[in-house]
């Protein structure tokens, strides 16, 4: 049993869209024993992390957070609005996707329950078959410092045919791609778009111009209440030397990192 989180997970938008891995490509990264996914559970819970719960063909997403888990099955926050809660609710099949220590994690649920947990109302699902543990090297994603941050420049069409240019934080990076953070809320995020001439500013690395694809966004709120988008891209055919860029300042951050811990 751990403790709940202290507040509801938000809302998503209507259609998000996520990257959903195929287990069967990926299956020597299943865990299956119940020790293994427990482990998996425990770490989700006690650092609070959101959980994004996709439905209906992966028209509808709830945001939540894993609260308790145990052999009858695992206790999530519900979210925060009831017509997403109700709607997840009748779904028959639920994909999980998390982050836990900048590794994907991945599970589906054979539907939800409402039930009353520590005095308020929470999901209950029996537990999963399997556990996707993705700990991969070209999946590993770096968390950019908050002192010395990264900035990605690109260019987003308007209504009238006009463009202009966004200006955004570099949550993560990885040799895959990138999450932005403080995206307008009204801008239109599909799996089939593409972003040419997008650039990355890493420090001592000089500019990455790549092309961008939407992977998975969610909605966040701040705590003046302003709405926002984060959302994950996947970089297009980057060229090996940009790659080789992007792993010497994942290198570099990791070794500053560890010696700040060493003292």
């Amino acid at each position: 049993m751990t403790t709940p989180a202290d507040d509801p997970a938000a809302a998503s938008p209507k259609r998000p869209v996520a990257k959903i891995l195929p287990s069967d490509e990926y299956s020597q990264y299943l865990l299956t024993s119940q020790a293994e996914m427990f482990a998996i559970c425990r770490g989700l819970a006690e650092h609070v992390s959101q959980v994004s719960m996709i439905f209906n063909e992966g028209q509808d997403m709830v945001l939540t957070s894993l609260v308790s888990w145990g052999s009858d099955g695992l206790v999530f926050d519900l979210g925060a609005t009831a017509e997403m809660n109700r709607k997840a609710l009748q779904a028959e099949k639920l994909f999980c996707t998390a982050q836990l220590d900048r590794v994907e994690i991945q599970f589906i649920l054979r539907g939800v329950d409402q039930v009353e947990f520590n005095g308020r109302a929470a999901f209950h699902a029996s537990l999963p078959d399997s556990i996707l543990r993705l700990q991969r090297r070209e999946c590993f994603r770096l968390g950019t410092p908050i002192a010395n941050p990264v900035i990605c420049r690109f260019r987003v069409p308007g209504a009238a045919g006009e463009s202009s240019m966004l200006r955004v934080h570099v949550v993560d990076i990885s040799l895959g791609g990138v999450s932005l953070a403080g995206l307008p809320i009204d801008l239109p995020l599909e799996s089939d778009m593409t972003f040419q001439d997008c650039s990355i500013d890493l420090p001592d690395g000089g500019p990455i111009v790549a092309t961008l694809r939407p992977c998975w966004q969610n909605e966040t709120v701040s705590r003046s209440g302003i709405r926002a988008k984060r959302a994950g891209f996947a970089f297009v055919d980057l060229p090996r030397v940009k790659t080789t860029v992007i792993q010497r300042y994942i290198i570099k951050i990791e070794r500053e990192r560890k010696a700040r811990e060493l003292g």
